[in-house]
């Protein structure tokens, strides 16, 4: 009797105990099993925190010398000397129509010269002169370039370098000039290793052809201390 009394009981754990277990197997399926596939279209990529994530885009191609797809524009030098701005003319812009004519002085419409020594305070200072010899009226802006040379034509000397100062347009009619300051520390004061030049170059701004005359003013520096040559911009008149 008391084994028959037992047996309802042992199978009510029993089945009780499977289906406990059947339980515990569903969640562990749940959670590590592999992931279900879902239909549908994925949404973006997110950073931390939710935001969508960005995009990063491949720099643009550049063109050679490491400038971007359109160069720099070019600019007159006299053996190196800087000129002053971008080159105008002729020609057709974007939409089809045709640029106004540039009134920039050229080269060969010009004549050069250097003025008279103005020292002062240890510093040379010569104003270098363009009169307008053409039939029209031309303008110029901003600053020369000038380079010192020996009677083969060599360079004497670095590049001079640009003072500050603010370009400003300056209209020559014919017979009108324009003068530019070149200035140097006295080598005799900044001992200054020297140079005689026999002529000086210079260029109009935004020209790529020189002028050049005749230098008589002495030795100028052309390397060790405080030898550096400046050029001031433009302005109306010889600087006499």
């Amino acid at each position: 009797m008391a084994y028959s009394s037992r047996s309802p009981r042992r199978g009510a754990l029993l089945a009780g105990a499977v289906a406990v277990l059947g339980l515990l197997t569903a969640c562990g399926s749940q959670d590590g099993s592999a992931p279900q596939k879902v239909s549908g279209t994925a949404g973006p990529a997110t950073e931390a925190g939710g935001s969508p994530a960005t995009t990063v885009s491949s720099p643009a191609a550049s063109t050679p010398g490491g400038t971007a797809s359109s160069a720099a524009p070019k600019t007159g030098t006299a053996s190196g000397g800087a000129g002053s701005g971008t080159k105008t003319g002729t020609g057709a812009d974007s939409g089809g129509k045709t640029a106004a004519t540039s009134t920039r002085c050229h080269t060969s419409e010009l004549r050069a010269a250097v003025g008279r020594n103005n020292p002062g305070a240890g510093q040379e200072n010569f104003p270098l002169v363009l009169t307008n010899k053409s039939g029209r009226t031309c303008t110029l802006r901003g600053y020369p370039g000038a380079a010192f040379v020996n009677a083969s034509g060599t360079q004497l000397g670095p590049d001079p370098k640009r003072s500050s100062g603010s370009p400003a347009t300056v209209t020559l009619k014919p017979g009108q000039s324009a003068w530019a300051g070149l200035t140097f520390s006295n080598p005799e004061i900044s001992e200054a290793k020297t140079a005689r030049p026999a002529g000086l170059l210079i260029t109009p701004p935004d020209e790529r052809d020189h002028l050049q005359v005749a230098w008589t003013a002495g030795e100028v520096p052309v390397g060790g201390n405080s030898s550096s040559v400046f050029l001031t911009v433009f302005s109306p008149g010889t600087g006499a």
